[in-house]
Formats: C-alpha cells, structure tokens, sequence
C-alpha cells in the first residue's frame, strides 16, 4: 500500500532507523503477531516502541483486532508492558462474535484532527452493534475473562510442554492465544487430526504453526479433557 514501509517485527534499531525520516506518521504493530504464528516480541519491545515513538514524535498504533480484550490474559496486550499507545484498534472480541462491529480508541487531542465532513462510515455508531459490544464487555468484566484467560494459558502451555521435544518443537504464547510448532513427520500425522478436528478450540495452520485461540471461559476441567489424549493416548 502506498505509504507504507514495513519494518521487522522485534527490532528496535530497524524502528529508529526508519523514523529517522520527518515525514513518518505513524508506527501501527501487532503486540503478539496473530496470523504470523503467535509470535510473542522480546519483552521491553513494546515499552521500547512507545519511547522511540514519543523521541521521534511518531504515533503508536497499536492494532489490538486479535490481541485486545482478554485474549492475551490482559484487558490489552499492551498492558503486559505498562504501554498506552496513542490509538488502540479492536475488533473481534468487542461483540463476543454476537455482532460485528469495530472501534477505534484514542484522545481528543488526535481523534478530533478529523472534522465533519473529512471521513465518513455507513455503518459507523450502529447503535445496536454499541449496545452488544458494550454488552460484551460487561461480561468480560464480570466473569473475569482476563483472568480466566491467563491462568489457562499457562496450564495449556506447560502440559504441551510436556511432551517429547522431537515431537512438540516449541510452544509459544500468553494466555489463551498460543502457537504449537510440531515437526512434521509420517508419525505426526495423528496429533495434526486431533488439533484439527477433535478439540473445541479454534485452530489455523500455517508454516509457522498451529496457532490456537481457546474459548475465554474455558475452564480447567475442560482444559483437563484435551491434555489427556495428548499425555495418555498415545505413544510417540
């Protein structure tokens, strides 16, 4: 897309060297890389950001569509570091999956450069889109999703953690969005099926593994009933 420069992911020095171009806007980034493969940045990456970000006088957008609202056993992703960035984008979570709907989230200070009349949305303030969002949010709040969501993220990762390395090359992740990157083999084939087909959590593969989003009120006893088969049932 015209005026845009992609900058590798993790890499601070790359992020100081394209800013120091007058004419950068912005820097928008994933906190966790979703459909890259989970893949988590180093920690102080984000706190790293925001600093270079206020130095250059860059805005810092945070794209939280995959990240935001509980999925990473924080309200925001970003809050794992402590880091407000100047506009926070969230999308999915926001309805439950009721509705669909989206939100852009910033101060007065930037969302009020646009005036009336400079952008426009047909759907844009759909009240009945607010009212299931805000719905969703309340039950996030009250149920304690966030902290659901931590807790059996890291139940999930150390019983995957537990299997032979030559089967279960890395688990990678925070709270209940995690990537599992199994080597490929004739002998396998097996638990690509059972991800696949035989668990109640989302699944995508791809080459950079198999990425896995549990349900936010998944609970430990149903955590329990997909450990099992991979500790139990089979033999490596």
């Amino acid at each position: 897309m015209p005026g845009f420069e992609i900058i590798p992911y993790n890499d601070l020095p790359a992020i100081e060297r394209a800013f120091q171009d007058p004419n950068m806007a912005a820097f928008m980034v994933e906190p966790i890389q979703g459909e890259a493969g989970v893949v988590v940045p180093d920690k102080g990456y984000l706190q790293g950001v925001r600093e270079l970000c206020t130095k250059y006088n860059v805005l810092f957008i945070a794209d939280e569509v995959q990240t935001g609202l509980a999925r990473t056993g924080r309200r925001l992703a970003c809050d794992h570091e402590d880091v407000k960035p100047d506009i926070v984008i969230l999308g999915k979570a926001l309805s439950g999956g009721v509705y669909p709907i989206s939100a852009v989230l910033c101060n007065d200070e930037i969302m009020l450069t646009i005036k009336p009349g400079q952008h426009g949305s047909t759907y844009g303030g759909n009240p009945l889109a607010c009212r299931v969002a805000i719905a969703a949010l309340e039950v996030l709040e009250e149920e304690k999703l966030a902290e659901n969501s931590e807790e059996m993220g890291m139940l999930f990762r150390s019983e995957l953690m537990k299997l032979p390395s030559d089967v279960v090359t890395a688990v990678r992740g925070k709270g209940l969005l995690n990537a599992i990157v199994i080597r490929h083999t004739k002998g396998t084939k097996w638990l690509f099926d059972f991800l696949f087909f035989y668990t109640t959590l989302k699944s995508l593969q791809n080459s950079t593994g198999n990425r896995r989003q549990d349900f936010l009120m998944v609970s430990q006893q149903e955590k329990g009933a997909v450990r099992l088969p991979f500790l139990k049932d089979k033999s490596f």
